[in-house]
């Protein structure tokens, strides 16, 4: 994803509505509610980055915004309190995306984020994206989970891929199609 930023209010993160969810663009103020996971070591150890160290930090990074790149904070219809939040950068090629996404200890267990990324997904596709992946830490059972119920298929293992800060870690790449998706929604 490119460091590139821009205010191009035609780049706005559109709300998205699923049903039990919003999905409104991700605000720094969205840090106060996060900042308790992306602080804490355990929620972050499958993150490429070392936890963040003040809500100051976290909020600084939701303020910024890559060209091409959309965050969308997970809340309950009449919440604005985020639980999560789902990042979709589109690459350079075109008609491809990368996803992540983060939910809250307190609302996991709940089918939440597969809900949300659910949500995104097809907005992407609905959108004319042809292929949504994924990069995830090959220990991070419950991600690999989340994508194969999706529907994602592994496509490869890139070795010693990250130096985070657990060290060199190899990344596992996780693919849907817009073929794939129409045929299982």
């Amino acid at each position: 994803m490119t460091d590139e930023t821009t205010s191009d209010p035609s780049q706005e993160t559109p709300p998205l509505t699923t049903v039990r969810l919003r999905l409104r663009a991700r605000v720094p103020d969205d840090a106060a509610a996060l900042f308790a996971e992306m602080s804490d070591p355990e929620a972050m150890a499958w993150w490429s980055r070392a936890p963040f160290v003040s809500e100051a930090e976290l909020r600084a990074r939701f303020a910024t915004r890559a060209k091409g790149r959309h965050a969308w904070a997970i809340t309950r219809p009449g919440e604005d309190r985020a639980l999560g939040f789902v990042v979709a950068g589109e690459r350079p090629q075109g008609g491809v995306s990368e996803i992540g996404y983060l939910l809250a200890r307190h609302a996991q267990g709940q089918g939440l984020a597969q809900e949300a990324v659910a949500g995104v997904i097809g907005h992407l596709f609905a959108r004319g994206q042809r292929r949504v992946f994924a990069d995830c830490d090959p220990e991070n059972a419950a991600s690999i989970a989340l994508l194969e119920r999706l529907g994602f298929r592994r496509e490869g293992r890139l070795r010693a891929e990250w130096h985070t800060h657990m060290g060199l870690r190899d990344s596992l790449i996780y693919g849907l199609l817009a073929s794939d998706w129409a045929e299982g929604a």
